[in-house]
């Protein structure tokens, strides 16, 4: 018997293997060939683009350095890879047999009288499983695609967190760029209300001037106000993203005009889509769920589990290791399902279910992502035009607030007409730069799009 169980041990592992996992076949995606919008833009592919090549601001790269190291969320992801780990690690050791020590010693009465006293000394397996029809098999299986699906998720968490960091610290880049704007325009505006009530108390100027200047200037304080409550509501945001208190004046650009991102090749979605962490993420839950079907369906036949004990036993401790006190037993024991009320059929219903829902949530993520990427390709295509439509916008007000200044020092147009033209030059001043940040922070969410940002 001894020298029969490692034979029997391996005759049980190589039956154990047969799989009833269903073959997978990737879901074909429900989504266009080619993207809208596309481009000739060439250079490294956004999923291949290390993000600290893409930013190529220190100040900026620093924040999302920090960020990588104290967000609480991409924390909370990165634990959840090690937890579904250990979740997998739990599932493989089933696969094996549990071997324990065991020292015992009981004492039992004698027919004649008194009462005796055994001791024993051993190694056991209690009830392993040989995994005949993989069963255990579909389901470390099962655990180990759910790891991977959470390690994909820690990815797209981390591209997240850098395309926000990147996007709140330009926002930050333009409040700071619209309050010196609005501090210059509020100086202008100052001097020539000053001068107006100076006008006006000598009877040189009408009440209606001053009280257009008045207006301007008022208005210039309020949309100072609302800057400067954006700019602490966007260092809020920064902060919390970045996990740790930021200094009292965080270190920004001077200027969205300043700030240049790489352009980006589009691709193809065939190779695009697949790359981004949330679209693998979706489809490892659907291997995952394809494997659980295998579990269900290992459930029909028998299970087959092996307990078995060697060691020694004696009426004396000193007699524990003497030849002769040596014993071996094995219990094979079988299992097979006769009646169980439908459980292993709802089970398995239930199985294909879920995998059916898998399928459609791995679609979904296709289609989401393909939109992500045409809405980021539909910005680049229009917001450069946009942006220069804005820049001829404001030199035509420049030219505009200078004549009517002009016109008007002459005594050829009325005070009116120059309010309106400063009023018309600071609007569109304002949306230049709103023009230029949302440029900037299309071109952030065209690098997360296509897969960029998980690269360390």
């Amino acid at each position: 018997m001894t020298l029969r169980l490692p034979a029997t041990a391996v005759m049980l592992a190589a039956l154990a293997g047969c799989s009833m996992i269903p073959a997978y076949e990737r879901p074909a995606a429900p989504v266009a060939a080619n993207f809208p919008y596309g481009s000739s833009a060439t250079g490294t592919a956004a999923a291949d683009l290390q993000w600290q090549s893409f930013f190529a601001d220190a100040r900026l790269r620093e924040l999302i350095a920090a960020a990588l190291a104290n967000n609480r969320d991409l924390r909370v992801a990165i634990l959840n890879v090690e937890q579904t780990r250990a979740q997998y690690d739990i599932r493989t050791a089933d696969r094996f047999p549990t071997i324990g020590a065991a020292v015992n010693a009981s004492r039992a009465p004698k027919s004649g009288g008194g009462s005796s006293t055994t001791y024993s000394v051993g190694l056991g397996i209690t009830a392993w499983e040989a995994d005949f029809f993989g069963r255990i098999a579909s389901l470390s299986e099962a655990a180990l695609a759910q790891y991977l699906a959470t390690e994909e998720g820690r990815k797209a968490a981390q591209m997240t967190l850098i395309s926000t960091v990147a996007n709140t610290w330009l926002s930050l880049v333009a409040d700071e760029e619209l309050m010196e704007l609005t501090r210059q325009t509020l100086a202008t505006r100052e001097e020539s209300l000053r001068l107006t009530r100076l006008r006006f108390d000598n009877g040189a100027a009408s009440e209606l001037d001053f009280r257009q200047a008045q207006s301007l200037f008022e208005s210039a304080r309020v949309a100072y106000a609302q800057q400067q409550r954006q700019r602490a509501i966007d260092i809020n945001a920064l902060t919390l993203l970045v996990g740790q208190p930021l200094p009292a004046n965080p270190p920004v650009a001077k200027g969205t005009a300043s700030i240049r991102l790489a352009d980006l090749p589009a691709g193809v979605p065939s190779d695009v889509l697949v790359r981004r962490p949330d679209v693998r993420q979706a489809e490892q839950q659907l291997m995952a769920a394809n494997a659980n079907i295998g579990a269900a369906r290992a459930a029909f036949f028998p299970r087959i589990s092996l307990t078995a004990a060697f060691g020694t036993a004696s009426t004396q401790l000193s007699g524990l290791f003497n030849s002769g006190s040596w014993a071996f037993t094995a219990a094979p024991g079988l299992t097979l399902p006769i009646f169980d009320a439908g459980r292993n059929s709802a089970n398995l219903r239930a199985a294909n279910v879920s995998r059916d829902i898998a399928v459609a949530q791995y679609e979904k993520a296709i289609q989401s992502a393909f939109r992500e990427v045409a809405d980021a390709l539909a910005g680049r295509a229009t917001l450069v035009d946009q942006l220069r439509a804005q820049e001829a916008v404001v030199e035509a007000e420049s030219a505009r607030y200078k004549l009517s200044k002009l016109r008007y020092d002459n005594g050829v147009s009325s005070y009116l007409d120059l309010l309106d033209a400063q009023r018309s030059l600071f609007a569109a001043q304002q949306a230049l730069i709103q023009a230029r940040l949302l440029q900037l922070q299309n071109q952030v969410l065209l690098y997360r799009a296509l897969g960029g940002g998980w690269v360390s």
